[in-house]
């Protein structure tokens, strides 16, 4: 990115830690962030409080803005600031949309509508591969997935939203400059070079816990609904269900065993009011009328040339089959079954999910 004077100032201002409230009083006073910093501590007093025209009085600590700095102007690193006009419309619809954030990636997924899906870090295999199938079926109808890149679901999530175009948003609790996990690095490098990576913190920023349950609110903010698939009472993604029903947004949970403890968060949700999903067209035709994605038809086998994946995706059910399972409900060899399956992902008929089974992606009507 180019660091010119207004870049270094909404960094500059970033740094201070001046509130959104104060924040938009200044920029009222002073025109932009330029103004702001320009103004002398006597004039911003006039507009704001004295404890938050204070953050303003001395100017940030030199190492931390020229990590800042250094950091955008590598190659990709953008900064984004409430006077662009790219803003996320979505952000700008809560309460406490952040005034500057850092963000590596497809810039175009701001407008696209989003779709987060959270839950439990240690998820089960079970909840790791709903995660994704989730997610790839909605990516497929055209949600862009929106998590927050921790372990278990989100990873699962994001995964199966990169499968196609729709791709996926992380939103982390971290500086752009830092992956926490470290596990999830390949991850965030294939987000931020098909998806996106945000941030709402300065490079240099450590996971500090207090951090991440801040985060959550975008995952939310930038979504038209959240879908939690395994979460224990005292998990974080509760709170981003929370902060969704706050901001407007549809709240839906994955039902599981009353024996599991990574139910427990998700049969909570509902008793309060959340909606209960079984497949991903529940959450579609939900939220049929928010995506461009909803004038596509439910496909049906007749409509397939192709009579080896027709007969695939007719032996395809509600549940994900391995390749044996299709081999003996269409008589095919594996090899034909192979070749079809190829087709049909290739046209998002089907996506393949963890274990080497596929899923039928459902349209909605």
């Amino acid at each position: 990115m180019i660091v010119d004077a207004r870049v270094e100032a909404w960094a500059r201002l970033q740094l201070a830690g001046v509130g959104p409230r104060a924040l938009v009083a200044l920029l009222r006073a002073f025109g932009d962030a330029r103004g702001v910093l320009a103004a002398t501590p006597a004039e911003r007093r006039r507009h704001v409080p004295a404890d938050a025209a204070a953050l303003l009085d001395a100017p940030p600590e030199a190492p931390r803005l020229e990590a800042a700095l250094a950091w955008l102007r590598e190659p990709d690193h953008e900064l984004m600031a409430w006077d662009d006009p790219g803003y996320p419309h979505a952000l700008l619809e809560i309460t406490d949309p952040p005034p500057v954030f850092y963000y590596q990636g497809r810039r175009e997924l701001f407008a696209a509508p989003g779709f987060a899906i959270v839950g439990s870090r240690n998820a089960t295999p079970q909840g790791s591969e709903d995660a994704e199938a989730f997610a790839a079926a909605l990516s497929a109808a055209g949600f862009t997935i929106v998590s927050g890149l921790a372990q278990g679901i989100d990873a699962a999530a994001h995964r199966g939203g990169l499968r196609h175009s729709a791709s996926s948003i992380a939103v982390i609790g971290t500086g752009p400059d830092r992956i926490y996990p470290a596990r999830n690095r390949d991850l965030a490098h294939e987000l931020a070079a098909r998806g996106l990576v945000i941030s709402e913190f300065a490079p240099g920023t450590p996971p500090l816990k207090q951090n991440f349950p801040r985060r959550n609110r975008l995952v939310s903010g930038l979504s038209r609904g959240v879908l939690v698939v395994e979460a224990t009472l005292d998990s974080g993604s509760l709170i981003t269900a929370r902060l969704a029903a706050e901001q407007g947004r549809e709240v839906f949970a994955l039902p599981g065993s009353i024996h599991s403890p990574f139910s427990k968060g998700g049969h909570r949700l509902i008793r309060d009011g959340a909606k209960l999903v079984e497949t991903a067209q529940d959450i579609l035709e939900e939220l049929g009328g928010t995506v461009a994605a909803r004038q596509r038809a439910e496909p049906r086998e007749a409509d397939i040339a192709d009579p080896d994946a027709r007969a695939i995706l007719g032996a395809l059910g509600h549940d994900a089959a391995d390749v044996d399972t299709l081999v003996a409900r269409t008589g095919l060899g594996a090899p034909a079954a192979v070749a079809a399956l190829t087709a049909l992902e290739l046209d998002g008929e089907v996506a393949s999910v963890p274990g080497g089974r596929w899923q039928r992606i459902s349209r909605p009507k």
